[in-house]
């Protein structure tokens, strides 16, 4: 068997590296399999089907695996069996971006089990893996015998320092006001996720369009690939609805549309929709002698069709304009032992969102090719059956609660405060109760008003809203705050969260293939005047954050200390830092700067831990008031101790304003004694006056 197999090689931005891409090398026996590099990085992706379809199933069943083998970064993974175990969040979210991509470019009505599976076999800091995924997982598709209609490419774009960049290196996309991941056919955008710093919708646009210019080589590439390797497609046809079949669908459907249309409710529009679809097939199945399968085939293309058509006419399903957003309610602070609590609706879409204040152990560790990290803002989307009238096991976040979370956590962390400025660990949980259409952007403006509610310090509130498109010809219509049906016969989903100033997040998928620039501005503009709606009527739920976190959350106090006083704080075997945190119930936080984070509830208990903390730690400056202990007392005078491990002595001829004859007249073992630290000696002991300090305002005794 050869080791060696046959190269292509592409452009991944101007001056960046070359993409190679390899065929018949490795994984000989899938159907399409290909391994590409770039620099150090070494990605390969598979790709396999079943021949026969799986006639129980009425969706495609399409799997998508994206993993990284952490020997790819020369690291021994640090989970308790030293193995890779289930895939972490941000593999899931990768292999979202991939499925995404290649699902609208298979044939209508396939049903044959397809797996696509990317695996990460060396990794490269510079290099960006998700993209390379996308574009392998479409080249593998295209030489492979699997019947599909790439190419896809995948791009990275983002903007640096005012400038748009393909393909950016890590540590340049920390200083990105805008990153995103697109993908690109030939015909045009297929899929956009990305987070951004309030940027305006003319960049997006313009960092959209670059995307398809830096996508060009790697779609010409995959061409190459297919004329020289790509195996012949399985024959497939994607059966055509009788279309005199669904023409008397239609009549049938006719005397019952306006019933359907002016349903109050999804539930029961749904039970609406499902008599009156029962009795068209039984109809249909009478008059031409078709099988149910048929009859019902024909009835839902004939009601998809009326829904659409009657979009286009400017008419929608639940009798809004094409630009209205359904009615927003909402209150905060109604679940009182929560930090931060909001119950936000939009229509029948409505989220339960709560925010949680916690400390820096609260943070999570993450472990990636990078290393391992920590991460202080999170953002749990849940979405339970009942939510949709539903009844279904419950077995974890799936990959679409985990999607949705992330794009709403995007969307709120532009906003967030600097954490020096609120060290807290932030945790958003949103629990959709009720679903009918984007509960991700529910769950974006629910967050933002738990966040005010809980005191976090947001720069802006943000709001988010998804946009749909329904197209047939040169026909096209926008529609603003799309219910769940619209998304499901409609032509795009678009996302769009952000503040006033602009965008923070965006998401979009496309089902036509190309989406032209004219209809894409126009979608951002009608987003932006919805998203402005939206924050309007936030404004009168929670016009702007508390002055402070409710009573019952914790509080935080700030002292710096010179690093070498770690030591002292932590004591042998951290005695002293457990014994602060044990007598008072605070949890003191130390970095390695020596910045010291005492957090807890408000009160005499968290002051007290100040002062001890300040106590360990402490170092007396010239002309500083204290207030000390006196641990001895001799003929010439008495030490008073200041801070753990520091003491001074206060001379006799220092001790008062008046003759002392002897110490013993002024000091006692044990008591306090206020302080002015005068210098040092000649020997370089501390040297203390309780006479300089007589008279000393509490305001004016440090710690």
């Amino acid at each position: 068997m050869s080791n060696t197999g046959q190269r292509w090689q592409a452009a991944m931005g101007k001056g960046g590296p070359s993409l190679d891409l390899e065929v018949g090398r490795v994984a000989l026996q899938a159907q399409g399999a290909v391994l590409m590099s770039a620099g150090r990085a070494v990605v390969l992706v598979t790709a396999g089907s079943q021949t026969e379809p799986a006639a129980h199933l009425s969706f495609f069943p399409l799997t998508v695996e994206y993993r990284e083998k952490m020997a790819s970064a020369g690291r021994i993974p640090g989970s308790f069996m030293r193995r890779e175990a289930r895939a972490a969040n941000h593999e899931i979210l990768t292999a979202r971006l991939v499925d995404r991509s290649i699902r609208p470019h298979f044939p209508d009505g396939f049903r044959c089990e397809t797996q696509v599976f990317a695996t990460v076999m060396s990794f490269d800091a510079d290099i960006d893996a998700a993209a390379m995924a996308i574009t392998g997982a479409s080249a593998a598709l295209t030489i492979s015998p699997i019947p599909w209609g790439g190419p896809v490419a995948g791009v990275r774009v983002a903007r640096i320092d005012g400038e748009l960049k393909l393909f950016p290196a890590m540590a340049e996309r920390k200083r990105a006001d805008l990153d995103l991941v697109v993908s690109v056919t030939r015909e045009g955008l297929v899929m956009v996720e990305g987070s951004a710093g309030e940027v305006a919708e003319e960049v997006l646009i313009a960092a959209l369009e670059e995307a398809q210019k830096g996508a060009l080589p790697l779609l010409e590439v995959q061409e190459q690939m297919r004329s020289a390797v790509g195996r012949e497609k399985r024959a497939f046809e994607t059966a055509a609805p009788d279309s005199e079949l669904v023409a008397k669908a239609a009549s049938l459907l006719a005397p019952h549309v306006e019933a359907l249309f002016s349903a109050p409710s999804k539930r029961e529009r749904s039970e609406r929709t499902q008599t009156v679809l029962g009795e068209v097939v039984v109809d249909l199945a009478s008059e031409d002698g078709e099988d149910d399968s048929g009859a019902q085939d024909a009835a839902r293309h004939a009601l998809r069709d009326v829904i659409r058509d009657r979009a286009l006419a400017g008419q929608r399903l639940d009798g809004r304009g094409i630009e209205e957003v359904r009615p927003i309610s909402g209150e905060v602070a109604w679940l009182q032992s929560a930090h931060g609590s909001s119950l936000f609706s939009r229509g029948e879409t409505q989220a339960v969102v709560t925010c949680t204040l916690g400390t820096g152990e609260n943070e999570q560790l993450i472990e990636d090719l990078h290393g391992v990290h920590k991460e202080a803002f999170l953002l749990h989307y849940n979405f339970p059956p009942y939510s949709v009238g539903e009844v279904r096991p419950m077995r974890g976040p799936s990959r679409r609660d985990i999607g949705h979370g992330t794009l709403a956590r995007w969307a709120l962390r532009a906003v967030l405060p600097e954490a020096d400025a609120f060290p807290f660990t932030i945790r958003v949980e949103s629990e959709i109760t009720s679903s009918n259409g984007s509960s991700s952007m529910a769950t974006v403006c629910g967050g933002s008003l738990a966040l005010m509610d809980a005191g976090v310090p947001i720069r802006e509130p943000v709001a988010g809203i998804a946009m749909g498109l329904i197209a047939s010809g040169d026909r096209s219509v926008i529609l603003t705050d799309i219910l769940g049906d619209e998304d499901h016969l409609g032509d795009m989903d678009f996302k769009v969260a952000g503040t006033a100033g602009g965008i923070t997040a965006v998401q979009l998928d496309n089902k036509l293939g190309s989406l032209p620039r004219e209809v894409l501005a126009r979608a951002l503009e009608q987003a932006r005047k919805g998203r402005l709606h939206i924050l309007e009527q936030m404004r009168g739920i929670c016009p702007q954050p508390r002055a402070e976190p409710p009573a019952h959350a914790p509080r935080v106090l700030f002292r710096q200390i010179r690093p070498a006083r770690i030591r002292d704080l932590i004591g042998p075997g951290g005695r002293h830092i457990k014994s602060v945190q044990s007598e008072t119930g605070v949890k003191v936080d130390v970095g390695d700067d020596g910045r010291v984070r005492i957090y807890g509830p408000p009160g005499a208990r968290l002051k007290e831990a100040d002062q001890r903390v300040h106590f360990l730690t402490g170092e007396p400056r010239v002309g500083g008031i204290y207030r000390g202990r006196v641990a001895g007392v001799t003929e010439f005078g008495c030490f008073v101790e200041l801070f753990h491990g520091i003491d001074g002595l206060v001379h006799v001829s220092d001790l008062d304003t008046t003759q002392v004859e002897h110490p013993s007249q002024v000091a006692t073992v044990g008591e306090e004694m206020v302080v002015k630290v005068l210098g040092a000696s000649p020997e370089g002991k501390i040297r203390l006056s309780r006479k300089e300090a007589l008279g000393a305002s509490d305001a004016e005794i440090e710690g």
